[in-house]
C-alpha cells in the first residue's frame, strides 16, 4: 500500500530530531492525483520541475562551528513521488547538529536522500546568503490581471467552465495574478501564491482567468496539483501552440514550493519574489 498524505507528519505533533535522520522523509506517490486529472506517468502533457527553496539550512563543521546556507532543490515533475513538506522540513532540521566534513559531502548526502524519496534524480544547490542576496528579487512577468473589475461568488472548487476565449484570435502573451490561494488538503492551512500563465493560442479572456483562479480559494490540494489542474484546464480551452504555467508560493516552515509545468523545455527563473 502506498503512503497517503493523511499518514504523513502533517498536522501532527512531531519530535524535532537534530541529528541526521534520512528516514524522516515521507514520499507521497503522484499517481493518485494524476489519475484524478486523467493522467498517468506515460501520458503527461507537460515537462516541468518543482523548485523547493530552503531558508533554514544549517549543519556543523568538524570544528563544531555551525554553517548556514540556502538550499535549492529541483524535483522533476514526472518523478513518481512528491516529498511531503513537513517531513522535508523535519529531515532538513535533522542536519542541524550533524557534522559534515565539507559542503560537497553534505551536497552528496542531500542528492542521495532526496532522489531516493522522489524516485528520480533531484538537483541540489547550496548557496551562501551573500550569493542569494546579490540576485535580488524577481517580479512576476507579463500583465497583472488583479485590478480587473470582476464579480466573484465561486470560491469552493476550481471551475474551468468560468474560462472563456476568442477562438478566432490567436495571441501570444504572459499574464500573472497574486490572488491564487488554496488550502492544504490535510491541515486546512492556507497556501498563498502568485501564478504566471504564458501561452500562444486562442485569446484568453483576462477577466474569466481571474475569476477561475479565485475559484481555487477554498480548494484543498497540494501546490503541485493546483498548478497541474490550471495547466490542463487552460490547455483544454486554448489548444495552445505552447503553454507554461507556474506558481511561486509563499514559504511555510522555512520552505517555499514553486511548481513549473510547460509544453516544452523551460529554464525557470528561481529568484524569489517579494512575498517569498
Amino acid at each position: 500500500m502506498h503512503p497517503a498524505a493523511e499518514d504523513s507528519p502533517l498536522g501532527k505533533s512531531s519530535e524535532y530530531i537534530a541529528t541526521y535522520t534520512p528516514s524522516l522523509l515521507f514520499p507521497i506517490p503522484r499517481a493518485a492525483k494524476w489519475a484524478e486529472l486523467g493522467l498517468s506517468a506515460d501520458t503527461l502533457p507537460y515537462q516541468g520541475v518543482d523548485y523547493w527553496n530552503c531558508f533554514e539550512l544549517s549543519w556543523l563543521l568538524p570544528s563544531g562551528k555551525p554553517v548556514v546556507a540556502m538550499g535549492e532543490f529541483a524535483i522533476p515533475a514526472d518523478s513518481p513521488n512528491i516529498i511531503e513538506s513537513k517531513s522535508f522540513k523535519l529531515y532538513l532540521n535533522s542536519l542541524n547538529q550533524s557534522v559534515f566534513a565539507s559542503t560537497e559531502e553534505l551536497l552528496a548526502v542531500l542528492v542521495k536522500d532526496l532522489s531516493a524519496a522522489a524516485g528520480k534524480p533531484v538537483g541540489v544547490r547550496l548557496r551562501s546568503l551573500a550569493e542569494v542576496t546579490a540576485e535580488g528579487l524577481a517580479a512576476a512577468p507579463g500583465l497583472c490581471i488583479d485590478e480587473l473589475d470582476v464579480a466573484i461568488s465561486n470560491y469552493s472548487q476550481p471551475s474551468p467552465e468560468l474560462l472563456r476565449c476568442d477562438q478566432a484570435r490567436v495571441v501570444e502573451e504572459c499574464l500573472h495574478s497574486h490572488l491564487l490561494k488554496s488550502n492544504c488538503p490535510v491541515t486546512g492551512q492556507p497556501d498563498w501564491g502568485t501564478v504566471v500563465v504564458e501561452y500562444r493560442g486562442a485569446a484568453l479572456d483576462h477577466a474569466s482567468l481571474l475569476t477561475y483562479l479565485v475559484s481555487f480559494r477554498q480548494h484543498a490540494d497540494f501546490h503541485e496539483q493546483c498548478v497541474e489542474r490550471i495547466f490542463l484546464d487552460l490547455q483544454n480551452l486554448l489548444k495552445p501552440e505552447h503553454l507554461t504555467v507556474y506558481a511561486r508560493y509563499v514559504r511555510r516552515g522555512g520552505l517555499d514550493i514553486n511548481p513549473y509545468r510547460s509544453t516544452g523545455p523551460i529554464a525557470p527563473d528561481n529568484r524569489r519574489q517579494v512575498r517569498q
